[in-house]
C-alpha cells in the first residue's frame, strides 16, 4: 500500500526537496503541503494523510500546536517531527502533544523514507542515542506537566514494567522480543496492557512517561 504523506514547512526549498525525495520511493505519495501550522491542521482534516511531516518554527500556528490539534483530531494522521537540532526542547514539547518521532532536517533520503514508514506502521521512531538524551533532559524540567500520574507504575506487572523500560530505551518489538526471549505477539499483548493501565496513547508517549518517571536514566 502507498503511504500518504503531507509536508508542513514555512520553507518552500524544503518543502520541495523533501517532496522530490519522498515521491522517488516506490510506496510513498507526498499528497499535498502547507506552509504553516494553521493551514496544516486544516489541510490534515481534508487529505488525511498517513504521515505528517512537521516543521516546529511557523507563523500563524506553530509545529507543537498543530501536532496537537492533528493528534486529537483522532484522523488517523501520524506526526513526524523535523527539526534542525537533535536537543530541542520544543521537539520534547511536540512529542508530548503526541507526534510519533522526529527526524533531523539533514537527514539522508533513505534515513526520510524510512522514518516515514516506521511512523505509518504505527511504531514511534526513537532512536535510542539522540530521543533519550532530549527527553531525559527535558524531563527534569519541573515546570513541565507528566503525560500521566507516575503512581500508575504500580498498576504493572514486573514483566509489563520490564517492557516498558525496554520501549523507553528505543528497541523495537521484535527486539524486545529477542531481549527478553519470547514470542513478539507476546511483546505485542504487554505494550497494549502497559498503554491501557497508563491511559497512554501510543509507544512515544510511553517511553516519555518511562524517563519521566525515573524508571530510566541517562546511560
Amino acid at each position: 500500500m502507498t503511504i500518504r504523506v503531507m509536508i508542513v514547512d514555512d520553507q518552500m526549498m524544503v518543502r520541495e526537496g523533501f517532496s522530490v525525495l519522498l515521491n522517488a520511493m516506490p510506496d510513498i505519495e507526498v499528497v499535498g503541503e502547507a506552509v504553516n501550522g494553521r493551514e496544516a491542521v486544516l489541510k490534515a482534516a481534508e487529505l488525511r494523510p498517513d504521515v505528517v511531516l512537521m516543521d516546529i518554527r511557523m507563523p500563524e500556528l506553530n509545529g507543537i500546536e498543530a501536532t496537537r490539534e492533528i493528534v486529537a483530531a483522532d484522523s488517523g494522521s501520524k506526526v513526524l517531527v523535523l527539526t534542525t537540532f537533535d536537543l530541542d526542547e520544543y521537539v520534547y514539547q511536540a512529542l508530548r502533544a503526541g507526534a510519533s518521532g522526529f527526524l533531523l532536517k539533514d537527514a539522508s533520503a533513505r534515513q526520510l523514507a524510512d522514518g516515514v514508514r516506521v511512523v505509518a506502521a504505527g511504531e514511534a521512531l526513537l532512536a535510542p542515542t539522540v530521543t533519550r538524551r532530549l527527553i531525559t533532559e527535558f524531563s527534569k524540567l519541573s515546570t513541565v506537566p507528566r503525560v500521566a500520574s507516575v503512581s500508575r507504575v504500580g498498576e504493572l506487572t514486573e514483566r509489563e514494567t520490564e517492557v516498558l523500560v525496554l520501549i523507553a530505551q528505543g528497541l523495537s518489538n521484535m527486539e524486545i522480543a529477542s531481549h527478553l526471549v519470547v514470542a513478539e505477539s507476546t511483546i505485542k499483548t504487554h505494550v497494549s496492557r502497559v498503554l491501557v493501565k497508563l491511559g497512554l496513547r501510543d509507544r512515544t508517549q510511553a517511553a516519555v512517561f518511562a524517563y519521566e518517571a525515573r524508571l530510566v536514566t541517562p546511560g
